[in-house]
């Protein structure tokens, strides 16, 4: 699985990721079109532009504390700085860093990235990997109160098709217009 890359739904000025949260952080986020009080700056937060990643990993709306998927649209130039300054989550030999240098990397940085396999409709691995980004810090705050440009709740769409693909409905075509991301990494 050697073939990793940005595929999404995007605009000469945003980008979209996905989000699943409890019904009050989705809620407030909606309203607000950010997040808010209850929206936790100190952790780490996950963002996946990978439709089928995100329901693989909240179980279509399913699993406690994630049963509200949020659609959110950020500015590209916040996105994709945060993908140039991301360090690997993990430490792997070839990197390009010893692990002493990575672990201070990480020290340093507030940007992690993830490859993980994508996923298919059913949650099986394919052969290429999507991103992850795990933002903290000033990052989190950036995305917070500046990249953010819309909030949108897809819960409604996210049951229906579950619904639809565990009655053998072919859901492909519904699915969001997902497309290469032009980022060179």
């Amino acid at each position: 699985m050697k073939d990793k890359g940005i595929r999404a739904v995007y605009t000469d000025e945003t980008i979209r990721v996905y989000q699943a949260y409890n019904s009050v952080i989705a809620e407030e986020a909606v309203q607000l079109g950010t997040f808010g009080e209850h929206f936790s700056m100190t952790r780490m937060t996950w963002i996946k532009p990978s439709f089928l990643w995100m329901m693989y990993r909240c179980g279509w709306a399913e699993k406690e504390g994630q049963e509200r998927v949020l659609a959110i649209d950020l500015l590209r130039s916040g996105f994709d700085s945060a993908v140039r300054r991301a360090v690997i989550s993990s430490y792997r030999e070839g990197c390009g860093m010893t692990r002493t240098e990575w672990q201070t990397a990480v020290q340093h940085s507030d940007v992690r990235v993830q490859w993980d396999p994508e996923k298919d409709i059913a949650g099986q691995n394919l052969p290429y990997r999507s991103i992850q980004l795990g933002l903290r810090g000033q990052a989190v705050q950036d995305y917070v109160h500046t990249w953010i440009t819309g909030i949108t709740d897809i819960t409604a769409q996210v049951h229906d098709l579950n619904r639809r693909r565990l009655a053998g409905g072919d859901i492909a075509g519904m699915l969001p217009p997902e497309r290469p991301y032009p980022l060179t990494i």
